[in-house]
């Protein structure tokens, strides 16, 4: 038999470089799997640019965020910053020590006028913690007050509470408070009680956090009968 001197066609090969899309399946169907395959290339060309974008700014400003000021003794979860008002804070907290290095703390609802400058700083709804030598401590409270960090001077008025954890509460209008010699003046009338009994009076001045305290002006005590008990 005479071979076919006639050059054969070329075997093709699979080209396993290609994606085997819809191998097996109808025309349609393979044609519907090309298209999808394609929309999901277009999406990724654009979604990752996009994606590396995003992640080049987040690197850029978290250090910007990290940036806090030290100058003040203060924590806070909130903060806002206003052109009148100047710089305000939400849930604030203030802290300190007295000249006997026993701490004491401030915490108020709005801290107003936080500028660098200014130590004159209005609170609403402040509540003063003060720890006592002894292990006690005491507690002060108001509607409205002035706290100068510099001198460590709190002004309290309205509803002004305090409260010794020895069982004394006395109520007043007005309180000046030096956190830093444990002192505390009201030169309004204020009424008070503890397991003595009950007192009025025209104003108080309390000394070394609460060991000694003087009523001013005319005062009324009426003393409960478990005081007298061993008198």
């Amino acid at each position: 038999m005479e071979k076919s001197n006639q050059p054969q066609k070329p075997k093709k090969f699979p080209n396993n470089n290609q994606p085997n899309i819809g191998s097996g399946l109808t025309k349609s169907k393979r044609w519907f799997r090309i298209a999808r395959y394609s929309r999901y290339v277009n999406f990724m060309k654009f979604i990752l640019p996009l994606m590396a974008l995003a992640l080049v700014a987040a690197i850029t400003i978290w250090p910007q965020l990290q940036v806090m000021d030290t100058s003040f003794s203060i924590a806070l979860s909130n903060a806002k910053l206003s052109t009148k008002e100047g710089l305000s804070m939400v849930n604030a907290r203030f802290v300190g020590v007295d000249h006997e290095k026993q701490p004491f703390s401030i915490t108020a609802d709005i801290a107003k006028n936080l500028l660098k400058n200014i130590t004159q700083i209005e609170l609403e709804m402040p509540k003063a913690d003060i720890t006592v030598s002894d292990g006690s401590w005491l507690v002060l409270t108001a509607n409205s007050g002035v706290y100068n960090q510099k001198r460590k001077f709190l002004n309290l008025e309205g509803a002004v509470n305090l409260f010794h954890d020895s069982g004394y509460e006395f109520k007043t209008k007005k309180a000046n408070i030096d956190l830093n010699q444990g002192i505390a003046i009201s030169n309004e009338p204020v009424k008070g009680q503890g397991p003595f009994g009950q007192l009025q009076a025209e104003g108080f001045q309390i000394e070394n956090k609460g060991n000694k305290i003087s009523f001013l002006g005319k005062s009324k005590l009426i003393l409960f009968p478990k005081a007298l008990k061993g008198k």
